[in-house]
This record gives structure tokens, C-alpha cells and sequence, in this order.
């Protein structure tokens, strides 16, 4: 497909609306999973440090 201005090509020759909106879904999607990943090892890691904690107070 030949765009001849930027409108055109944000228009997608009349799918525009489809193509940016699954673009910005994806978008969206993406930075959900990265930023819930980051809540879960975050989450993990301060699990592990509190047993380590325990461990080691267990063991005095």
C-alpha cells in the first residue's frame, strides 16, 4: 500500500481504527504483564527474605 500523507496512513485505507486500537490493546496488555511480573517477584523475593529471617532466628 502506498500512503501519500501521514492521514492515510493512520487511516489504514479504512482499518485504521482496527489496526491502532489492537496496537494499543497489545500495548496495554504488555505493560500489564510486565508491571504484575514486577509485583510477583517483588512479592516472591520479600517472601524469601522473611523464611530466611525465620531460619536463621530458629537456629540461635
Amino acid at each position: 500500500m502506498n500512503w501519500t500523507s501521514p492521514t492515510d496512513f493512520f487511516a489504514m485505507g479504512g482499518y485504521g481504527q482496527y489496526v491502532w486500537g489492537a496496537v494499543g490493546v497489545t500495548i496495554v496488555a504488555l505493560y500489564a504483564e510486565w508491571f504484575l511480573l514486577c509485583q510477583r517477584r517483588k512479592a516472591a523475593l520479600s517472601q524469601v527474605k522473611r523464611q530466611l529471617i525465620l531460619r536463621k532466628e530458629e537456629s540461635r
